[in-house]
């Protein structure tokens, strides 16, 4: 293969971005938009043509909200087509149609047809906006055709309202440009639309007029068509570039820019972020928004919130990475922030600030510049009209607190009397120190300004009183000018130096507040050992952390589920339905969201990569709070704590059914083990034996016949005490067993046991010791004659045929001691313990067979009883099983007793 070809084949980021683009794309559905500059350039008709070709073509297409406007033509085009009919939202008396999200989502059309994107909905619906339905639709993966003027895009806001002197309210961010898999532009000349209009093809007449002298005019509508075009071709161009990318085209590739841009809260940052998308778009750049919180404006901070969530959300549906960064110097966070994302043009505002202040502190502009580096710097200006329409300082001022003030001068008055009382002993340039003691005070107690003020008063006042001639301002020693400006300098630097320390402890003391809430909540949820414990963990830690009221919903089935909630705290159907959206969509959704805003709580998905697993509901304690970046970033980590600790317990839960369902497939399989042989091999004999019976019973000898019959016997015994054992041991599993206690003599039960099984002793020796004068005991003979049965069949079994068994009983210690042994091999010493369990056998002799179920059934037939049995090898080989009862007849608890 030659290079030219190596250099043709494209590179496997792009072959994979092209493989991620097509597996998102395969999800969801695809957006079409109808882009147009102005009302009645025929979006709506070109959108139903399209619609109507689909249909020919085999699609299922519905029109789920479209405004024909009482134009004849676009009526036309909407007979055929399926209409769905339109939800009714009652507000202020009056019902409002509107797109029945609901109704298409049930309906489930491969393509629905929605007009006018940038409609605001009523107050009510699911959604404040209809482009929020569009990507609700989009996500259940409907594809959507909609309708869209270019006014009506956020990046493009300040520009229209600039063209035309009108501003557009209602706003589509522009990521929906970006997401649309395809944009066609429908337009017609500024003439021809004018024309239109005069016709009443637009408006009615008189909306017509007001329209044509507003905004319908020569002027605006070429300014609008242009950037409808220029924004096509941006789109049309992007396609060019990762159409040339995906298929290694060669070509010009400019250098990689990236943007970001600093916000404040003030009434400019809108403009800021806007040019700043602008620029994006024509350099083709990603760009980022930052807001830097220092620690000293807590109080600037607690008001601007909701201005800076405002903006936050403006740039990030324009298309921006936003980031809130905590820092004690604004300027070095900006650049360091910089420097790590690879940002080559740092957007700011021109300094509104009058020009006296630069003197005491140098512009934010000016400090960004001086730390650029290589980084260029936009400094974007503001008209004078438009900064006519808002305050010059970002966020309003509350009212002036001067108790600081007042402290700072009631230091400089006591730091006056302290040096009057040591004037005899000190020289004027010495109590400088007091004053300079004083500034260090109200640094440490009254913050940076009133430290100011008591340096500034400190030189006055030592002015005043010790300098002379006294009691005047006046200066009769120039060098003492010196003195004035040292201590004046000295004072506000350390003002400074304290103030920043302050300020960076608070900072360290926040950040250790919400690491130590982390911990807490990591301490807990790895602590909690099911789901219960684990919830219940996450409504503590909120509420502790947060002073929020707080609800945990889990799945269940189909619906949502309370699994834990602060006390007296119950969603009512209304939230359940929030949460179940925010819960099937996998996005925030309530309080503070621009989705169901009207709903009581914040809603916020337990996600993980992998699934959602629940929703976690929140009711914050000031409503200013939902939109704090701070609380937002401590919720967004509580939820993605909480949701890895559901999936690990689920996780668990699953490994521990593995394992019973493992445990399970190794007892059946066992049991089928069993079964296929120890059935299997009496049916076998009892067949055989019975089969020659029938075929020679004229030619068989009667001692032949005699055996053939006595095999069968006992082939038919050995599969009765097979069968009974399962049935034994299903009872006693089930706890159905029932002991029918009665005195017994211990004579007799031994006696019961050996004729049960003397065909199978025959000629075996069996040594029987009972010590003299054994008390009766209370027991249920049945049962544990099969005890001794099912003991002395093991032992005739695995031990030599010319061995004995021996049979012991005697009182030890109060309780019945019953022993069993024999001379056969024993057991392995580590399998003693195990051999009274379900199954489980050990390596036998040749002939012996077994179940492994006699022994399990001897267990739980003794502890029944109250007993207890165990196995121990004997000394010169040889088993012996012990079995002790209570002479006085205790049974375990829970054991049903007969009479």
């Amino acid at each position: 293969m030659s290079d030219m070809d190596d250099e043709r084949r494209p590179s496997p980021e792009a072959m994979l971005k092209l493989a991620q683009a097509e597996e998102a794309e395969a999800k969801r559905g695809k957006l079409k938009i109808f882009l147009g500059y102005a009302a009645g350039v025929g979006k709506t008709y070109a959108m139903l043509q399209a619609a109507r070709e689909r249909r020919h073509e085999g699609r299922d297409v519905v029109a789920a909200y479209v405004e024909s406007h009482g134009r004849p033509e676009t009526d036309a085009l909407l007979e055929g087509l399926e209409i769905l009919p339109a939800a009714r939202i009652e507000y202020q008396g009056v019902m409002l149609p509107e797109l029945d999200i609901d109704g298409v989502l049930a309906r489930r059309p491969q393509l629905a047809l929605v007009d006018e994107l940038a409609h605001t909905n009523a107050p009510g619906s699911r959604h404040e906006k209809r482009w929020q339905d569009v990507e609700e639709l989009l996500a259940a993966g409907i594809d959507v055709f909609t309708t869209v003027n270019v006014q009506h895009f956020e990046s493009l806001n300040d520009v229209v309202a600039q063209i035309t002197g009108i501003a557009v309210r209602e706003t589509v961010p522009d990521r929906l440009l970006d997401l649309a898999a395809e944009i066609r532009l429908v337009d017609i000349p500024p003439e021809d639309l004018l024309q239109r209009l005069r016709e009443g093809k637009v408006y009615v007449p008189e909306q017509a007029a007001f329209a044509a002298e507003k905004f319908f005019r020569a002027g605006n509508l070429i300014a609008l068509r242009e950037l409808s075009l220029r924004r096509a071709a941006v789109r049309v161009d992007e396609e060019m570039r990762a159409y040339m990318e995906a298929r290694a085209i060669p070509g010009p590739w400019p250098a990689a820019e990236r943007l970001l841009v600093s916000i404040s809260g003030s009434p400019f940052s809108e403009r800021l972020i806007r040019t700043t998308r602008r620029l994006a778009d024509e350099l083709k750049a990603p760009w980022f928004t930052v807001y830097v919180e220092t620690p000293g404006n807590g109080r600037h901070e607690q008001e601007n919130r909701k201005r800076v969530w405002k903006d936050l959300r403006l740039a990030e549906s324009l298309g921006a990475q936003v980031a809130t960064v905590t820092a004690t110097s604004v300027a070095e966070a900006l650049i360091d922030y910089a420097r790590r994302h690879n940002v080559t043009r740092i957007v700011v505002g021109k300094p509104a600030k009058p020009r006296w202040r630069e003197f005491l502190r140098l512009p934010l502009v000016d400090r960004i510049i001086r730390l650029s580096g290589a980084i260029d710097v936009h400094v974007v200006s503001y008209e004078p009209a438009e900064a006519g329409k808002g305050p010059v300082l970002p966020v309003r001022r509350g009212p002036i607190s001067f108790s600081g003030y007042l402290a700072s001068l009631a230091l400089v008055v006591a730091a006056s009397l302290a040096c009057l009382l040591l004037r005899p002993f000190l020289a004027p340039t010495n109590m400088v120190m007091i004053y300079l003691l004083a500034v260090v005070l109200a640094a440490l107690r009254l913050g940076l300004k009133p430290a100011i003020l008591t340096a500034f008063l400190g030189v006055l006042a030592f002015d005043f009183f010790f300098i002379p001639p006294h009691l005047t301002f006046a200066v009769a020693d120039t060098q003492y000018l010196i003195t004035f400006v040292a201590l004046f300098t000295v004072g506000v630097v350390i003002s400074t130096l304290v103030s920043t320390v302050r300020e960076r402890a608070e900072a360290v003391r926040e950040r250790e507040e919400q690491t130590a809430s982390l911990y807490y909540l990591s301490r807990d949820l790895a602590a909690a050992a099911d789901i219960e414990t684990l919830v219940a963990a996450v409504i503590r830690n909120i509420g502790e952390t947060l002073f929020a009221r707080a609800a945990v919903l889990l799945p269940e089935g189909d619906r949502l589920r309370v699994a834990a909630a602060s006390k007296g705290l119950k969603p009512d159907v209304k939230e359940m339905a929030v949460a179940d959206w925010a819960f099937r969509n996998r996005q925030t959704a309530g309080q503070g969201t621009e989705t169901l805003a009207s709903a009581g709580f914040l809603y916020l998905p337990l996600q993980t990569s992998g699934s959602v697993l629940g929703v976690l509901g929140v009711r914050l304690k000031n409503d200013a709070d939902y939109r704090s970046t701070q609380v937002r970033r401590m919720l967004d980590a509580f939820t993605s704590q909480t949701a890895m600790a559901l999936e690990r317990v689920q996780l668990s839960r699953q490994a521990e059914q593995a394992q019973i369902l493992q445990a399970r497939e190794n007892l059946e399989r066992a049991l089928l083990n069993s079964i296929s042989h120890d059935l299997r091999t009496p049916l076998v004999a009892i067949t055989g034996a019975l089969d020659t019976l029938r075929d020679k019973v004229h030619t068989l000898a009667d001692e032949s016949r005699l055996e053939l019959l006595d095999t069968a016997w006992e082939e038919a015994e050995r599969l009765n005490r097979f069968v009974g054992n399962l049935l034994d041991m299903t009872r006693l599993e089930s706890g159905a067993i029932k002991l029918k206690r009665e005195l017994s003599d211990v004579q007799d039960l031994i006696g019961c046991a050996l004729a049960a099984l003397e065909r199978r002793i025959g000629e075996r020796g069996i040594d029987v010791r009972l010590a003299p004068d054994l008390p009766l005991v209370r027991i249920d003979m049945v049962l544990m004659t099969q005890v001794l049965v099912n003991l002395l069949d093991n032992a005739l079994k695995y031990s030599p045929p010319d061995s004995g068994v021996e049979i012991t009983a005697r009182v030890d210690g109060g309780r019945l001691r019953i022993e069993m042994a024999d001379r056969g091999p024993g057991i392995p010493e580590q399998d003693l313990k195990r051999v009274f369990d379900k199954f489980y056998r050990i390596a036998v002799p040749e002939g012996a067979q077994g179940t492994g179920l006699g022994l399990s059934i001897c267990k739980g037939i003794v502890e029944a009883h109250g007993g207890s049995i165990r196995a121990e090898n004997r000394t010169g080989g040889g088993l012996r099983v012990i079995v002790t009862l209570p002479l006085a007849g205790g049974a375990k608890e829970g054991v049903s007793h007969g009479p």
